[in-house]
């Protein structure tokens, strides 16, 4: 059914779920295994997309977990960057195990949509990292991004290290004055650390959606401001 075709009763009662955080007692149920195939390697880089035992990542990897809107253009940024190993898209921070994607889109899990990022430090630093992420989205938004409203496109950061955390919270301090002297709210973006939610891989035709539909949507709601030295 089409937006158009809904009653605005209809239309304000499913935007209004959307826009409210689930709470683990009122989550989906989810379930305790993935109910779709996961792609074994990324569509564009060849590199694995898990890091299993039968297909093990080099040890040289960090990994970080990024929430800015739609995952389809987020994801395409990381893997466009020199000393990026691997991309995937996923839900994080929410309640449902192994959400499919429809259920994600009730507003019932949860789940942002997130991109995990596995780089190389030595090539790319997570402060470069970093600054694509900030500089990229609008991090004021609240639960939308853009035309995307829901709080599956929520902002949100999960870090693996001590390190990831400092450097996240630095920026997210050095960028807050910048975003207000033009005008901008408080940050809104979600910052914890990734043991606290897991991440849970979308659905194989998520997977470099725009590698595979250069033509497909893209969320372009960036601020226009720019990351001071942090």
């Amino acid at each position: 059914m089409a937006l158009s075709d809904m009653g605005s009763d209809v239309f304000a009662g499913l935007l209004g779920r959307k826009s409210r955080m689930v709470d683990a007692d009122t989550a989906l149920p989810g379930r305790s295994d993935y109910p779709f195939t996961i792609p074994a390697d990324h569509a564009v880089l060849g590199t694995p997309l898990r890091d299993l035992p039968e297909q093990p990542w080099p040890g040289d990897l960090a990994v970080i977990y990024l929430g800015m809107g739609c995952f389809w253009g987020a994801e395409e940024i990381y893997w466009r960057l020199p000393g990026v190993y691997t991309t995937a898209v996923g839900y994080q921070g929410g309640y449902t195990p192994h959400p499919t994607y429809e259920e994600v889109c009730t507003g019932k899990t949860g789940h942002t949509e997130a991109v995990m990022v596995a780089y190389r430090p030595e090539v790319i630093s997570t402060e470069t990292i970093l600054r694509h992420f900030w500089e990229q989205h609008d991090p004021t938004q609240g639960f939308r991004q853009g035309n995307d409203t829901g709080t599956q496109y929520r902002s949100a950061i999960y870090t693996t290290s001590a390190e990831q955390q400092d450097l996240v919270t630095r920026s997210a301090d050095a960028y807050g004055p910048a975003l207000a002297a033009r005008g901008y709210p408080q940050i809104t973006t979600e910052i914890a650390p990734a043991s606290d939610w897991p991440f849970y891989f979308a659905e194989g035709y998520h997977q470099q959606y725009l590698y595979k539909v250069p033509n497909g949507y893209r969320c372009h709601s960036a601020s226009g401001v720019s990351l001071p030295d942090f």
